[in-house]
């Protein structure tokens, strides 16, 4: 069996933060989802922050008896250390020491499969270590490598290289990132031009977007073999999935499943992100998907609210998805106003989503009947592709058409209306 680390957590509630306990309950998870064993937990309240070692020096001696006796290999705080904090803690515990924000950038390390998500998470590995050379170098011999963890290559080798190296292989990563940058801008130009909407999942991370965006397939591309992976765990998707989903009056949109969002998810990564993030920029409409079965389901929802405003997504519709409805007593499916409640794994509620985001993102059509000349047949065919054709008929001067179409499409077409 595979030895699995032994951490000991450290949190600081400063000035009695509401949300403390979830967010060491949080810390838990992304260690588990690290492989890493909890062994034990330390906790202090503190009025402000101890600029040297985060905690008080009483609480640091308690972590090296705590540590010494239950045989910890690491140590994780559940905030941003500073460079000189990790150095003092690792001197005085004697043991490797990292925090909330290693801890994610190693999951997302260890996550990242496609090239933009891997270059992005190398660039954050690397901007989180720049300013910690001088403690890192020093904790080299207990780090193992590795930017946190395991040794991932952006260790040992990468910290011996003096700033102005990593510097440029920062700027080398981002313009290499910048190409795929501009690939996914004329993709998305593309689709803008094809009219087709987009509509994106947005939520906290295993809140359950991948599950609707299986079912969404499997409900109208049934053989199509094109299901997202899933899995029960914190961050289980990183890239961006777009799928074409085609409703059976001929209707289309562009579903895109995004990264999710954490609390406190560390600013290089979402600047690392944020190209991937303006896919859900670009969207006509989100879906924030809500883990309804969460108790702190309100306090995810504020978080990924706060992180789409801060990285500038604003006045998009949204309609709320409160999934895993089926661990809750209410009754489901349920539509009230612009919220679904629904359970994606056991596929209840999807015609109610899709009722709701029909609604939203099909406004611009119009029901009318035209009148097609017998030579422009090429617009039969076209309406019968892009449009709802509810009924045919032949007239003598040409076929008939009563029709659901998009509005430009009315528009360049009005001649023939009648």
């Amino acid at each position: 069996m595979e030895y699995r680390e032994k951490a000991i957590l450290v949190g600081v509630n400063m000035n009695n933060q509401p949300n403390f306990d979830y967010s060491m309950e949080e810390l838990r998870n992304l260690a588990e989802a690290c492989e890493i064993e909890v062994a034990s937990e330390v906790t202090q309240n503190l009025q402000k922050i101890n600029k040297s070692h985060y905690v008080g020096t009483g609480k640091t001696s308690e972590i090296k008896t705590l540590a010494e006796m239950m045989e910890a290999d690491v140590i994780i705080f559940n905030d941003e250390l500073s460079p000189s904090q990790i150095r003092n803690l690792e001197s005085d515990l004697d043991c490797k020491v990292i925090d909330r924000t290693i801890l994610i950038l190693d999951i997302f390390g260890e996550r990242a499969r496609t090239k933009e998500a891997q270059l992005q998470v190398e660039v954050a590995q690397l901007q989180y270590m720049l300013p910690r050379l001088v403690g890192l170098r020093e904790s080299l011999g207990r780090q193992g490598g590795g930017s946190g963890l395991k040794n991932r290559g952006a260790g040992e080798t990468k910290l011996e290289l003096d700033r102005r190296k990593i510097e440029e292989k920062i700027s080398a990563l981002n313009k290499e990132l910048e190409i795929l940058v501009g690939h996914r801008k004329t993709q998305r130009k593309q689709r803008k031009k094809n009219d087709v909407p987009v509509v994106s999942l947005v939520g906290y991370t295993n809140a359950g977007k991948s599950t609707i965006m299986n079912a969404l397939i499997e409900t109208f591309h049934p053989l199509d073999n094109k299901q997202v992976f899933e899995k029960d765990m914190l961050f289980a998707t990183l890239e961006t999935s777009v799928r074409n989903i085609s409703l059976t009056d001929h209707k289309s949109f562009l579903l895109t499943d995004t990264v999710g969002f954490v609390s406190k998810l560390p600013h290089h990564l979402v600047k690392a992100f944020r190209s991937t993030l303006e896919e859900v920029a670009e969207s006509d409409l989100l879906i924030h998907v809500v883990d309804y079965s969460n108790p702190n389901y309100e306090r995810l929802m504020e978080i990924t609210n706060q992180t789409l405003k801060d990285i500038g997504i604003e006045n998009i519709p949204m309609i709320y998805a409160y999934n895993k409805s089926d661990l809750v007593d209410i009754q489901i499916p349920m539509i009230r106003g612009e919220d679904v409640f629904l359970s994606a794994k056991q596929r209840i509620g999807i015609d109610e989503l899709i009722q709701l985001i029909r609604k939203e993102i099909f406004k611009d059509y119009v029901k009318c009947e035209m009148l097609i000349p017998y030579d422009k047949g090429q617009m039969i065919s076209y309406f019968n592709k892009y449009a709802n054709v509810i009924e045919t008929s032949y007239e003598e001067e040409g076929t008939k058409l009563v029709l659901e179409c998009r509005k430009s499409d009315f528009e360049k077409h009005h001649e023939y209306v009648i």
